[in-house]
Formats: structure tokens, C-alpha cells, sequence
């Protein structure tokens, strides 16, 4: 690359053409911009879903912000940390993503059959996500105190990301369809915790712990990413809606069974992850009463 640079540079002719493709790229951005302001504009629902990603993803970083002057959390209190997680997002899943769903089709001319498309939704949901975890490389954070080897610092990264993806795409896709029911604060309270989880592995895994944060906060803005997916697919049909939250909610209930309660229940810790995942879902269950 930075040789056809050099080559461009040392011919006149193609300098024209370099600067006339970045001239052509530039004008592209600033369409591409516009186009996405009057988009938002003409969705104002769309905004808030985005808005409500991005906050939640933001309390990644501010959890994160314990690791510049305390300690690891110890194992054990890990365990409930991880639980208290799992049971927010699992109660997230049904509150804010499952019911709505349930009431949209319910409330159809066709529910058996949006009901059937529901149902394979949300297995299609959690099926993308087993692809995903699957087809990209990546190491559990978990994986570094049962294994006992020090795992790749991108490979821990990549599976966060991964992590946070349909937490994103599950707010955004709530908070567009006026489905949130205190699901964007329940998930931005869990991702506190988690926060400092992750910038405590980063530590453990060498990194200052300014960097350490900072990667936390990095990953957690993962889920903006989401959630713009989440509210474009909210509001681009009607009939389509219940169909994008039931895939929401499958890939969080992915998440939950694969990803948190492995995680928090480790041999010993059963009964705290337990009792962590029992208050995350009742936290969140009254957060949705009172919305």
C-alpha cells in the first residue's frame, strides 16, 4: 500500500486521479451523512433506539472505572457479579422483548401464522449466534482461571464483542419499537459490573489498567453497533416487528445459556451465582413494572 502511495506521488498524472478518488470519497461521506440524518429525522423512534445502545454500552466504561484503583474481583465475587448479569438480561429477553412480541401477534389479522414466524425467529437469533461464536476466534474470560494459561488479549476482546452484539441489537430494537419496559437501564446497570470484569482481565492479561479501561470501554461501544441494526429493523415494517424482537431475544438467550450461566456457575459457586442470577431477574422484573 504505502508503495502505490509513493507511486502515485511520483507521477503527476496519477497524483490527479488520487486526489480526484478522495475528492469522490469525501463527497460520498457527506452524502452518506445526510442521507442518515434525514433518515433519523423521518424516525425519531430510531433515535432513541440508537440512543438507548449507546447509553448502555457507555456504563461498560464506567464500570470499568474501578480497575484504576481497586483490585481483581475475587473469585467469589465474580460468581453473583456474572449471575446478576444473566438474570437481567434473561429477564430483559422475556420483559421487554418476548411479551411485546407476544402482543404484536396477538394483535395481527394473521396470529397463527406471525406467531409460527415469531417462534423461528427467535430460534434463528440464537442460531446466528452459535454461527457466530463459532466461525470467529475467540477466548472465554472465564477460560483464564479454569485453564490456567494466559489466553490472547485479542482473542478475550473479540469474544466481549461478541458478547455485546445482541445485548445492542435487543435495546435497540426495544427502545424503537417503544418496547423498552426499564430494559436500557437494566441492561447499561448490568454492564457496570461487567465493565469491571473485563478491565480486570485486561490487567491480569498485562495491560496498564488506563488501557485496560479504555479496551472496556471499547468493547461496550460494540453495542451502538447493535442497536442501529436493532432500531432499522424495527421500523421498517409493521408486520416485521414482533419477527426482529423474537430475534432479539433469542440471541440474549443465547447469551444467557451459553455465555453467563457457564461463567458464574463454576464448581463451588453455584449457590452465589444462583442467588445473583434469581436478583438480577427480579431487578429487572420490577424495573419493568414501574415503566
Amino acid at each position: 500500500m504505502t508503495q502505490l502511495v509513493i507511486q502515485h506521488y511520483a507521477q503527476p498524472n496519477a497524483r490527479r486521479h488520487l486526489w480526484l478518488g478522495m475528492a469522490m470519497a469525501v463527497v460520498g461521506i457527506v452524502f452518506g451523512v445526510d442521507q442518515a440524518a434525514q433518515w433519523f429525522a423521518a424516525n425519531p423512534m430510531a433515535v432513541r433506539g440508537l440512543e438507548a445502545s449507546l447509553l448502555a454500552g457507555a456504563a461498560t466504561g464506567l464500570g470499568a472505572i474501578p480497575v484504576l484503583f481497586l483490585r481483581r474481583p475475587t473469585k467469589k465475587l465474580m460468581a453473583p457479579m456474572l449471575g446478576l448479569a444473566g438474570g437481567m438480561m434473561l429477564a430483559a429477553s422475556l420483559f421487554s422483548l418476548l411479551v411485546p412480541a407476544a402482543q404484536h401477534v396477538a394483535a395481527s389479522g394473521t396470529p397463527w401464522m406471525l406467531g409460527m414466524a415469531a417462534a423461528a425467529a427467535l430460534v434463528a437469533g440464537a442460531a446466528a449466534m452459535q454461527t457466530l461464536d463459532r466461525s470467529l476466534p475467540h477466548e472465554h474470560v472465564e477460560s483464564m482461571e479454569s485453564s490456567g494459561m494466559m489466553p490472547n488479549v485479542t482473542l478475550v476482546v473479540a469474544a466481549i464483542a461478541i458478547h455485546n452484539v445482541p445485548e445492542g441489537l435487543a435495546v435497540g430494537v426495544a427502545a424503537a419499537a417503544g418496547a423498552d419496559h426499564g430494559m436500557s437501564l437494566g441492561i447499561a446497570l448490568q454492564n457496570i459490573p461487567e465493565g469491571w470484569i473485563v478491565a480486570s482481565a485486561m490487567v491480569a492479561l498485562g495491560a496498564a489498567p488506563l488501557r485496560a479501561a479504555l479496551i472496556a470501554l471499547g468493547t461496550g461501544l460494540v453495542e451502538p453497533v447493535g442497536g442501529l441494526f436493532g432500531a432499522i429493523a424495527s421500523t421498517v415494517a409493521d408486520g416485521a416487528l414482533p419477527l426482529a424482537l423474537a430475534t432479539a431475544a433469542g440471541a440474549m438467550l443465547w447469551v444467557v445459556s451459553h455465555e453467563m450461566i457457564p461463567a458464574s456457575h463454576q464448581p463451588g459457586r453455584v449457590g452465589a451465582a444462583t442467588a445473583g442470577l434469581a436478583t438480577g431477574f427480579a431487578i429487572m422484573a420490577m424495573l419493568a413494572a414501574l415503566s
